[in-house]
């Protein structure tokens, strides 16, 4: 039992997290290893996004062509390819800010011990939980960013409005490593984030207006589809990569807020509960 553990036993897990800017440190050490290995990792992390952008918006894009999305303005038609890229850039961020939440995070926690080790120091277990959910919404972010320049590179949109699209991106990667952490507190082994991404990344990767749009939904589905973090998200982004702006963002934005607000709590006592044992 570490000392953290030890002082914590005794009151509610499910108590307000009680973060301090101790997390800082936490996220520089991730920055700092991270470091050595930020160009494999990158390359691992971009490689699956743009095969799946070139093999489907080229390849499928050029049977399909034109596809009708709504917009403020009225129903549009683009090019598949700018539909297609901006999903799945937003598809990016949660696969990126889920394996590091999830994965990476497991190995500190559990394999390397490497959150028993700084909570010798006098950085508490909310610190270090807060720390790991912004260092994997930086990772997502950095992975979008080299998406995004590629698909620049491309010409697939220029639109200006795209810099809206950095700070929309770095809160899907919160919201999504704020989900994947409450699993990585349940996890006995890393065979259990199996279920995560099979049970519930792919049908939300499908669902979400990703590879087209949600109207081609049967009606029920299309009213859970709506709902979905990565729905909401493409919600926000899409607009900015046709040059227009999001047709009521508020809606999307709290559904967000309140994934992520929620997930984080869940995460933080289902983690205090872990090391409290």
């Amino acid at each position: 039992m570490t000392r953290q553990s030890s002082h914590t036993h005794t009151q509610s897990p499910w108590r307000a997290p009680q973060i301090t800017w101790r997390f800082w440190p936490v996220f520089l050490r991730n920055l700092l290893v991270w470091r050595k290995l930020a160009i494999p990792s990158l390359v691992g992390n971009i490689a699956e996004p743009l095969m799946w952008l070139v093999a489907f918006g080229y390849g499928m894009g050029a049977l399909v062509g034109e596809i009708k999305v709504g917009s403020p303005q009225g129903p549009v038609t683009v090019p598949y390819i700018l539909f297609l890229a901006s999903g799945s850039i937003c598809m990016s961020a949660m696969q990126a800010a889920s394996f590091e939440a999830l994965y990476s995070a497991f190995s500190r926690m559990h394999v390397q011990k490497t959150w028993d080790g700084i909570m010798n120091a006098p950085v508490g277990l909310d610190d270090i939980v807060f720390a790991e959910m912004l260092w994997a919404a930086f990772k997502a972010l950095f992975t979008v960013t080299a998406i995004l320049g590629v698909m620049l590179a491309l010409g697939i949109s220029h639109s200006p409005k795209l810099l809206l699209a950095w700070p929309i991106l770095f809160g899907v990667g919160v919201t999504f490593s704020s989900m994947a952490l409450v699993f990585n507190a349940m996890a006995r082994g890393y065979d259990f984030f199996t279920y995560y991404f099979t049970l519930f990344l792919t049908p939300v990767m499908f669902l979400s207006g990703v590879f087209f749009p949600l109207d081609q939904l049967p009606g029920a589905v299309r009213a859970v589809a709506h709902w979905l973090p990565l729905a909401n998200a493409v919600a926000l982004v899409r607009p900015l990569f046709m040059d227009q702006w999001p047709a009521d963002a508020w809606r999307p934005v709290l559904v967000l807020l309140a994934y992520a607000s929620i997930s984080f709590w869940i995460a933080l006592a289902l983690t205090r509960k872990r090391f409290s044992k």
